[in-house]
C-alpha cells in the first residue's frame, strides 16, 4: 500500500495536518525568527522573500505539515514527507522547523515519531538529509535513533552533496 504523505497524525503533544495556502501567516510568524535557521544551510530564510520560495515548495511537494501545539492550539512549524527518489522503499523526512520556546523538550521528538510510526505501516527505511553544520538537527535525529550513513551508503539516497550529511532509520530496527 503506497505511503499517504499527507495524513493528519496527531498524538498527546501535536497536531501534523497538511499545509494549507492559509496558513502562510501563521507560519511565517515562527519562521521569520532568524535563530531558527542560524546552523542551516539556507540561514536567511527567516527572509519573507525566502521563506515565501519555502512555503511554495511545500505546497507543492504535496508532502507537507504545519505543526500544532494540540494543548494551545498554536502553530508551533512545519515538517514534511518526501518520497525517496533512488530507493523504492523509503521516504525522507525533514525541512522540520519549531519554534525556538519547543526546543529541547519533547515535541521534535514527538513529531518525528509520529511521522516515522505512519511511514513504517508502509515503508521500511525513513532518512533524513541534514545541513553538515547543524548540529542541532543531527543531535536531535540520533536522539531517535538516527544512524549517520556514510559515503556509499549516503550515495544510494543522494548524489553527492559535500553541504548535507543523511541518517537512517530502518523499520526492523524501530522501537
Amino acid at each position: 500500500m503506497p505511503l499517504d504523505l499527507q495524513p493528519t497524525l496527531e498524538n498527546e503533544l501535536v497536531i501534523l495536518r497538511p499545509l494549507k495556502e492559509s496558513d502562510y501567516s501563521s507560519l511565517y510568524a515562527v519562521a521569520s525568527d532568524p535563530l531558527i535557521w542560524s546552523q542551516h544551510p539556507s540561514p536567511d530564510r527567516y527572509k519573507e522573500e525566502n521563506f515565501k520560495e519555502f512555503f511554495r515548495d511545500a505546497i507543492h511537494s504535496k508532502g507537507a505539515f504545519i505543526s500544532i501545539d494540540k494543548a494551545t492550539k498554536q502553530v508551533i512549524g512545519s515538517t514534511r514527507f518526501r518520497m525517496s527518489n533512488s530507493v523504492g522503499n523509503a521516504v525522507e523526512i525533514g525541512w522540520t522547523f519549531l519554534s525556538r520556546s519547543y526546543w529541547g523538550g519533547q515535541y521534535n521528538g514527538s513529531i518525528k515519531r509520529l511521522m516515522i510510526s505512519h511511514a513504517f505501516e508502509s515503508l521500511d527505511e525513513v532518512v533524513f538529509r541534514i545541513g553538515k553544520d547543524n548540529i542541532r538537527s543531527q543531535k536531535a535525529v540520533e536522539k531517535i535513533g538516527g544512524k549517520r550513513l556514510e559515503n556509499d551508503e549516503f550515495r544510494k539516497y543522494y548524489e553527492e552533496d559535500p553541504e548535507r550529511v543523511a541518517y537512517i532509520i530502518r523499520k526492523e530496527e524501530w522501537v
